[in-house]
């Protein structure tokens, strides 16, 4: 997009009062100032070309320029474009017009005594555009790689894309683009100020920083944990510790928007003590909810939390041991309820998918009009243990992914589904953050599989898929860029398509303390 040159707006304040159709002198005389007739030598779809000629002493002269706007008879209160220097032979250009749009314009000069003087109006019309036209003009932003200068919570105004990880973007009905992520700054800058920050745009370059959507974890969080805690036999979580990861977020295209969100508690199983505590019994940490909240106005950012959906469940007996004793391949939860994905089927059903690690992505039908799992819903849900059936569907979904057929610690995590064409397309994150974090993709034909890779090769049960969508890179004379995945894949509503994911510096990078924090 391009940016207008110099605009100012603002409403002229003189001694004579504020400028109105009896004192804008059209082609008058104020301290010998007269401005001859616009001319427009030069128009294309964004911009057009202006000049005109001033006559007059230079030094009796406030302010310069053109005022514009898509009514007619435009005054200093309109779009401003303002001309530095002494010259009275004025030339410039006005930048980022909508194409096919009429534009009205005068010039002005303002004189000491405070009157201003207009030109004549001239009119003229945009272009339209191509693909072709607009590629060539286009101008690619730019960065700095290291932003921790501007990272600190006072900056947030300037962090546009720094500072953003796992992030979910949508376009809403009022033209912007949402994007909503998982609490994560450099230095924790973020941290006190809420959770699932969010950001908006209309180029998908400028991002407004606009806040967090949740301002504490809602209560039903912990009073469902400490339900469950309770049948299996355990004291209830007193302090627990959150953590606030990787939402969705969808236009339902009918006025309603839908986030669905991860809160982790890191609590131990055994002891129900934060993880930050020294005296680990050996036990899992706690389990994962996926919630749900809902808003008609993204830009007030105000969203009305609906309760649980799903939370990370188990094949195994609740009293069993929660022990891990470094046996990651044998984790207590078979489907952890982090990374959640959702899509509308061709056939109106609605699906989330979710997962991380553990043994691999998950699918579960929800309610279209709770976006809720129904059998959960309701006074005695089934318990979120001894599961069978896993790898068919159960209340808690059935497995879809996985790299590895029997390791509960399987390295893929951050499902993002969408449906082009025939195939609904799952994009999975492989790896570790730190360096090979990379993105994957398989597709089917049916949100709940089976999915196949680009070597029709099916990944339900434990099986490496390709294609390598993004990895790791580095161009000569750079850090390069790590931690490229856990992905939004978005659409404008013209099936043209986006792939949006965090990037991360490497770790010890001379100069920069925590360098892998570093994201954008």
């Amino acid at each position: 997009m391009k940016n207008i040159l110099n605009i100012l707006s603002f409403v002229c304040m003189f001694s004579c009062g504020a400028c109105s159709d009896d004192d804008k002198a059209l082609g008058g005389n104020t301290d010998g100032i007269t401005v001859g007739n616009v001319t427009v030598p030069d128009v294309t779809y964004y911009s057009a070309k202006l000049k005109v000629e001033i006559e007059g002493s230079s030094t009796s002269i406030l302010k310069k320029g053109f005022c514009y706007s898509t009514v007619p008879t435009p005054d200093l209160r309109d779009n401003l474009l303002e001309v530095q220097g002494e010259s009275t032979a004025l030339e410039s250009e006005l930048t980022g017009l909508e194409e096919q749009t009429t534009y009205y314009v005068r010039a002005f000069a303002t004189a000491y005594s405070g009157e201003p003087v207009y030109s004549e109006e001239a009119s003229f019309t945009t272009q339209g555009s191509t693909a072709a036209d607009k590629l060539a003009d286009y101008v690619a932003p730019d960065y700095d790689d290291d932003y921790t200068n501007i990272s600190s919570w006072t900056q947030r105004s300037r962090w546009n894309l720094a500072n953003v990880h796992d992030p979910t973007v949508m376009k809403a009905g009022d033209g912007y683009y949402y994007m909503y992520q998982t609490d994560a700054s450099y230095g924790n800058a973020h941290a006190a100020h809420g959770h699932f920050h969010a950001r908006r745009s209309k180029d998908l370059v400028n991002w407004e920083y606009m806040g967090a959507t949740m301002n504490a974890a809602p209560s039903w969080v912990l009073e469902k944990l400490n339900a469950y805690r309770e049948q299996m036999g355990l004291d209830p979580v007193t302090q627990p510790q959150y953590g606030f990861w990787a939402p969705v977020v969808r236009n339902m295209g009918n006025g309603v928007y839908r986030m669905y969100y991860s809160i982790v508690i890191d609590n131990f199983i055994a002891n129900g003590r934060p993880s930050v505590e020294a005296n680990k019994d050996g036990s899992w940490g706690e389990r994962a909810f996926i919630g749900l909240m809902e808003t008609r106005d993204p830009a007030s950012n105000v969203w009305e939390d609906k309760g649980m959906v799903v939370c990370s469940s188990s094949d195994k007996a609740m009293d069993d041991y929660w022990g891990n004793n470094g046996n990651y391949q044998n984790a207590y939860f078979y489907f952890n309820a982090i990374d959640p994905t959702y899509i509308v089927d061709t056939a109106g059903t609605h699906w989330l998918i979710y997962g991380s690690w553990h043994s691999g992505i998950a699918a579960v039908k929800v309610n279209p009009e709770t976006g809720k799992v129904d059998a959960l819903e309701g006074a005695n849900p089934p318990a979120p243990w001894a599961l069978s059936g896993q790898y068919t569907v159960n209340n808690y979904g059935k497995r879809i992914a996985s790299r590895a057929p029997n390791n509960r610690w399987q390295g893929s995590e951050g499902p993002e589904i969408v449906k082009r064409g025939d195939y609904y397309y799952l994009f999975l994150a492989y790896g570790a953050l730190d360096v090979e974090y990379n993105t994957r993709v398989v597709r089917s034909e049916n949100p709940d599989g089976p999915y196949k890779d680009i070597t029709g090769t099916e990944v339900t049960n434990g099986k490496e898929a390709y294609p390598v969508v993004t990895h790791p890179y580095k161009f000569d004379n750079s850090y390069g860029w790590v931690g490229i995945s856990h992905c939004a894949i978005f659409d404008d509503g013209q099936d043209n398509w986006f792939y949006s994911s965090q990037g991360r510096l490497p770790k010890d990078i001379p100069g920069i303390n925590s360098s892998n924090a570093v994201m954008m």
